[in-house]
């Protein structure tokens, strides 16, 4: 199986050569020295989630980061190796990024994993450290809608999650400055796998409306 996957990537990169890199190739030779994405996107590992397909991108305009659950820490400064947090410093300070979007999904491994119990979490020890971020969302899910099944939490805890994340945003201070100097806007996002729908998050209402009915 590994050599077969391994044939199917590099005949990829010989096709992306011919293909893709040909189609657009000035767009290419221009980003060979700079990079000015109007976009910095915030999403989940999960393979079945494709940025610049979803959004219709082409490459230079998002800055990408992925991670399990689409998740923001809040802001703090400490000597930890910091992913996230450093992407999303040089994303605003350095490129100048003029929006955030966060964008969570149906059926996401990660919020699931969040609601069950940590007994089940033991053998992904790494995994449990990160979502004890979104610990606060499991909380009053599990405290304000206690009777729900599994199925409708997860669903409940997938979309909550989002507007957490814009929440930690805002404590980053130069996030902040920039949202009230009009300068920066964030948004919320839910996208749904199986049929395509992209759920965008109404701060007016505190619900998700269909993109196109917004």
């Amino acid at each position: 199986m590994e050599l077969v996957i391994t044939e199917k990537v590099l005949q990829g990169i010989v096709n992306f050569k011919r293909g893709n890199y040909e189609k657009h190739r000035q767009l290419f030779e221009e980003l060979r020295d700079t990079q000015k994405p109007h976009t910095l996107f915030i999403t989940c590992s999960d393979s079945r989630i494709d940025p610049n397909m979803l959004t219709g991108t082409l490459p230079g305009e998002l800055f990408i980061i992925r991670n399990v659950a689409n998740i923001v820490p809040p802001y703090r400064e400490n000597a930890e190796y910091a992913a996230t947090t450093s992407a999303i410093e040089y994303s605003v300070q350095v490129l100048g990024v003029e929006n955030i979007i966060v964008c969570g999904h149906s059926h996401c491994g990660g919020c699931a994993a969040s609601l069950e119990p940590e007994k089940e979490m033991e053998v992904l020890p790494h995994t449990k450290k990160w979502l004890e971020l979104i610990q606060p969302v499991k909380d009053r899910i599990q405290q304000d809608y206690p009777e729900e099944s599994q199925q409708v939490k997860t669903w409940m805890m997938e979309k909550m999650n989002v507007v957490e994340q814009l929440g930690n945003l805002m404590t980053y201070p130069y996030i902040y400055k920039r949202v009230f100097a009009g300068k920066l806007a964030l948004g919320g996002w839910y996208y749904i796998i199986g049929s395509g729908e992209v759920y965008i998050y109404d701060r007016k209402t505190g619900q998700f409306c269909l993109g196109n009915e917004c």
